[in-house]
């Protein structure tokens, strides 16, 4: 079971992969992990492609969350059982990350880089609500729906999340 989870950020991506990593027993790959150093610090790129590049190699299941588009993102469409697409409204991102942040204010959340304390700031509301829902990142997802049509599941809300959530564990 190989399943890859990409979306719009606060959308629940590492949520999600958190409950289908502890439900199939299965390696978790969070790509903020890979991406971040302490303190927001960014990794090189040559090392971020070895660490993905391993774990791909090394594990014959997986659930990796994360766009990430120069860390062997066609690699991970091609060789994903299931591609989960995470695309919430602007609004309900925002409100999702609000609640997140009201949850782990000042600490790092599990699925980031140690170091990475939660934190809610103008750059990151802008980035949530336009900067990372580019025309390229949306033509990136129709290209891998109209790659992958009968691989992906789109979802747009928490109801479609809850029922997608319930199909795959029950």
């Amino acid at each position: 079971m190989k399943i890859a989870i990409i979306g719009y950020s606060g959308s629940g991506k590492s949520t999600l992969a958190r409950k289908l990593s502890d439900f199939y027993n299965v390696p978790i790959l969070h790509l903020d992990t890979v991406e971040f150093l302490p303190n927001w610090g960014n990794r090189n790129l040559e090392e971020k492609l070895q660490i993905v590049g391993d774990f791909l190699k090394t594990n014959s299941s997986w659930v990796i969350d994360g766009n990430y588009g120069k860390l062997h993102y066609w690699e991970r469409m091609e060789q994903a059982d299931t591609i989960v697409i995470l695309r919430f409204g602007r609004f309900q991102s925002l409100c999702r990350v609000f609640n997140r942040y009201r949850k782990y204010k000042g600490v790092s959340r599990p699925d980031m880089a140690v170091g990475c304390n939660e934190k809610l700031d103008f750059d990151f509301v802008k980035w949530i609500l336009w900067g990372g829902r580019s025309k390229s990142l949306r033509l990136r997802y129709e290209e891998v729906i109209s790659r992958y049509p009968n691989k992906v599941f789109q979802i747009e809300n928490q109801k479609e999340l809850d029922r997608f959530i319930s199909n795959l564990l029950h």
